[in-house]
């Protein structure tokens, strides 16, 4: 499954914006050109590269020491991280991204009520790992939706939620987050396509921004129809 060439045009403008580039950045830039936007006083270092175009933007002590670099490379975080240790780097993220523009098919959990509740989102925080919370940052999305079992007597129990927060107006970040008991079921690939439609309704590009050992959350991705499109890898600087 491929996206669509208008979809395509669209990431492609949203991450300009992003990036601070003009709106036509991405979308001119030859196949495998990379683009090096260059400030002294930039806060971070990092490398994108999306359908095959990259940006890289840093200081230019940095960029001077990228321009020979090949893209098996810059994909490394490890690469911004020692070009940038004598200037007190730190490492921030190394994602990989993905997108759908169609909706997926994935068959309803009929079993379970969908609520847009943020104190279920917190509860079922609570349930998972610390790292799976911070990468998902579920409760912190503008729009939720989170699988209950209220089949039983008392509080009805949060087994997953994915939510999506708009980026650049046009995309919708998506995270998703499973109890642990709950996992390997199609929960996470059910709820995160709930979020999917809302998104696509709204007008929106689902994207999902997943951490590159984070080989749960790309299955559940793939569950629902996102497919591969770049990467985005970081490093702070000191101010």
């Amino acid at each position: 499954m491929d996206l669509d060439p208008g979809t395509i045009a669209i990431i492609q403008l949203a991450w300009s914006r992003r990036l601070g580039l003009e709106d036509d950045a991405l979308s001119g830039a030859e196949c495998e050109e990379r683009i090096y936007d260059v400030h002294d006083t930039a806060s971070e270092v990092r490398f994108v590269r999306l359908f095959d175009r990259e940006v890289f933007s840093g200081p230019e002590w940095a960029a001077d020491q990228v321009r020979s670099k090949s893209t098996a490379e810059m994909v490394r975080q490890s690469t911004l991280l020692r070009l940038s240790m004598d200037h007190g780097g730190r490492g921030m993220a190394e994602e990989h991204l993905y997108y759908t523009d169609s909706y997926p098919p994935v068959p309803a959990a009929e079993e379970l009520a969908v609520a847009d509740d943020s104190r279920y989102a917190e509860a079922l925080e609570r349930l998972c790992p610390p790292d799976d919370v911070v990468e998902a940052k579920l409760s912190r999305h503008d729009i939720l939706f989170v699988l209950v079992d209220d089949r039983g007597p008392g509080t009805p129990v949060p087994v997953a939620g994915a939510g999506y927060t708009i980026r650049e107006g046009i995309l919708a970040d998506v995270g998703t987050l499973t109890a642990p008991d709950h996992r390997m079921r199609g929960l996470g690939s059910y709820v995160t396509s709930i979020a999917v439609e809302d998104a696509m309704a709204a007008g929106l590009i689902p994207q999902s921004r997943i951490q590159s050992n984070n080989l749960g959350a790309t299955r559940t991705a793939a569950g629902a129809g996102f497919i591969p499109a770049g990467l985005c890898t970081s490093v702070s600087l000191p101010a």
